[in-house]
């Protein structure tokens, strides 16, 4: 296919961002059905298009790619795709270096930029500075009703977040109290902590997505808090699919989905630009997101 006019590299309106979803969906990452609003609300800037202009003049979205910043302290690249028909042709690169050096100028001097990339494309990404930390591993099973504990683990109010934002600030490595807020409430989603008679030890979410329900976060102070998560989390989907993405590290997350019959249906690759942040990876049993870390 011939290419009229290539190109340009600009920040992606909010429509846009859907049609990025849409994309991420036939690409078979399985987004949630109301991740859009909660990604653009962390960062309206962080979203960049490559735009192809052809021999009519019109322009339209050929790439996509997200460059989130965590308030300049952290930032985290997902969404990298280039329309099926216009791949082969170097496009690809071009976005995917632009959005590495925009993130950039929007960091401080000595943050570190996150990426969960499919496998495949490592090599590509380790040319651009990044190093691999571990394998997130997405481990499908089916949701049933079963029984955890009620008197410790119970829906997240508002009361709780407080002790919440802090869970997360730990096993996340960074403030994101706004995008933490709206993950939380989203539409079509459960959230539920584990709280015991002095303190919070855990907490997770389960959000409906194109395929499914999927878990993220599932934090945890120990594999038997996170299996009481797990039990409530999973009975909100009974009778259909459940994904959890697991970092391959943890090995008790592993166990965990080992022990429900989950198989693994899916992966990336963990890699960051810059130091890695030190993270409780014993605590994480399930990332939030591929997308936004």
């Amino acid at each position: 296919m011939k290419i009229e006019s290539i190109d340009k590299v600009r920040q992606m309106t909010r429509a846009e961002l859907d049609t990025a979803i849409e994309w991420a969906r036939k690409e078979g990452w399985n987004p949630g059905l109301k991740d859009a609003d909660v990604f653009w609300q962390a960062d309206p800037l962080g979203y960049l298009a490559l735009e192809r202009e052809g021999a009519d003049g019109e322009s339209e979205m050929i790439g996509s790619g997200s460059t989130v910043s965590y308030d300049g302290k952290f930032g985290f690249m997902g969404f990298f795709i280039i329309r099926p028909d216009l791949r082969s042709h170097g496009l690809g690169r071009e976005l995917w270096f632009k959005r590495r050096d925009t993130l950039l100028s929007r960091l401080e001097s000595d943050a570190a930029i996150g990426m969960d990339g499919v496998f495949d494309m490592q090599p590509f990404y380790a040319k651009g500075g990044f190093k691999f930390s571990h394998r997130n591993l997405r481990m499908q099973g089916l949701g049933r009703e079963l029984n955890f504990e009620r008197s410790r683990v119970r829906k997240i109010s508002q009361a709780d977040f407080e002790s919440i934002e802090k869970i997360d600030k730990r096993c996340f490595g960074f403030d994101r109290k706004l995008f933490l807020s709206n993950w939380l409430s989203m539409p079509d989603s459960k959230s539920f902590c584990y709280k015991n008679e002095s303190d919070y030890l855990g907490f997770g979410t389960i959000r409906q997505c194109h395929t499914g329900w999927k878990i993220g976060p599932l934090f945890a102070r120990s594999k038997d808090v996170a299996d009481e998560l797990f039990r409530a989390l999973n009975t909100v989907a009974k009778g259909m699919p459940i994904f959890l993405d697991a970092p391959e590290i943890n090995e008790s997350a592993l166990a965990l989905a080992n022990e429900y019959k989950m198989t693994e249906s899916f992966g990336c690759a963990r890699m960051y630009y810059g130091k890695p942040p030190d993270l409780p990876y014993d605590e994480i049993y399930g990332v939030t997101t591929f997308e936004l870390g």
